[in-house]
């Protein structure tokens, strides 16, 4: 049997402590599918135990970069005290965290994502990766780890409607991190798949009426609407879908992100076009490493793993903006690690950090060459 995850036990104490005194509580939470899910489920746990959550945030990768910013800073600290919990980030922002403690705020970082040596001073930390963790559930997705928090937090209070209903957004999530389908992962994915298309949930059943009868890839085309909601004043569409209860709204906001899935399929395209055109220029190199002002950071990941996918090479895809650039990296080979990779160029990044095969960064552009050169060398060294 497996054990808890570490802290586990702290964290749904602290949270349900929290609910019952009625404080003020901020989930802070990535914008991708994994993080908006894993909000939904903090906030509904957190409803069912009479607690009320302030706000819900997610930044706008395209103009704060990946994980708690300057801007979410500004906005939050007149907040304080109040318990702020980040969902799919915050282990690597140990700057950010220190800044929070300084304004008054206890920090719960749940996380899944790979720590950094010296772990952020959070108030309590969740991440199955960190050091000391022997639950053996490092291959979670964030959403699953937050699944196991709410689970903690309800311990006798979940219903099978709402295990369902939180099971739902596990599946997606799960399948749309693209963690390994191992352990509770399958587990999830088939009993929250099953579940689905007979969901109480009315931004599910907007997403049912709105697409093909009996397509089998439903699920798939849900999972890229709720990707193609970027998050504008830390709002985001897709988290709004399924905490609506109105299905009018639903199905208006179901509609309209499944046309921006359409868009951003093209934008895809000529990227991934793009890439290619300068690749052919330069067949022997050990990695694919491309950037443009005109690309949007939102869409570096999708084209980095159709990339990387097609030619089997790591591949760093970033938009260069006026003084650094930010990208994502996808790294498929077996035994390559992309975080690693830049593990040893941290001396000249800004941030990095993610999973061993799907990872980020952010690099000054007068660092851009040479990281690429390290890359270079690492991976020439690593390859199989």
């Amino acid at each position: 049997m497996k054990n808890k995850l570490k802290n586990i036990t702290q964290a749904a104490d602290r949270i349900k402590q929290a609910a019952k005194n009625n404080e003020t509580i901020i989930i802070y939470a990535d914008s991708d599918a994994d993080g908006v899910c894993s909000a939904v489920i903090l906030q509904d746990a957190i409803k069912t135990l009479g607690g009320v959550v302030d706000v819900v945030m997610f930044p706008n990768r395209e103009e704060d970069g990946y994980g708690i910013n300057a801007r979410a800073l500004e906005l939050v600290k007149g907040k304080a005290p109040a318990l702020f919990i980040t969902l799919d980030l915050g282990i690597s922002n140990n700057n950010e965290i220190a800044a929070l403690n300084s304004m008054g705020f206890d920090v719960i970082v749940v996380d899944h994502h790979q720590p950094p040596d010296v772990l952020p001073p959070a108030h309590i930390i969740i991440d199955p990766k960190q050091p000391g963790d022997e639950s053996g559930l490092a291959h979670l997705a964030n959403v699953g780890v937050t699944f196991k928090l709410a689970e903690e937090m309800l311990a006798g209070r979940l219903s099978d409607a709402q295990r369902n209903s939180f099971l739902e957004l596990v599946a997606l999530a799960t399948i749309s991190d693209m963690v390994p389908q191992i352990g509770e992962n399958v587990e999830y994915i088939q009993e929250g798949l099953r579940s689905l298309p007979h969901s109480f949930r009315p931004g599910f059943s907007a997403f049912f009426s709105a697409l093909p009868a009996a397509d089998p890839q439903t699920h798939m085309k849900i999972i890229g609407a709720i990707n193609a909601a970027e998050s504008v004043d830390f709002n985001n569409d897709a988290y709004t879908l399924l905490t609506l209860s109105s299905a009018a709204q639903c199905r208006e906001l179901a509609e309209n992100l499944l046309g921006r899935v359409r868009q951003k399929q093209l934008f895809i395209e000529s990227i991934v076009q793009e890439v290619e055109r300068r690749m052919n220029a330069k067949p022997s190199e050990q990695i694919i490493f491309e950037g443009d002002a005109a690309w949007k950071l939102t869409l570096a990941g999708p084209v980095a793993s159709i990339i990387a996918q097609k030619y089997n090479k790591p591949t760093f895809i970033y938009k260069k903006m006026d003084n650094e650039s930010a990208g994502s990296v996808r790294s498929l080979k077996e035994g390559e690690n992309s975080v690693d990779a830049m593990k040893g160029c941290q001396d000249i990044l800004i941030t990095y950090g993610g999973h061993p095969k799907a990872s980020g960064f952010r690099v000054a552009n007068k660092n851009l060459e040479e990281f690429k050169q390290r890359l270079s060398a690492y991976f020439t060294n690593h390859s199989r």
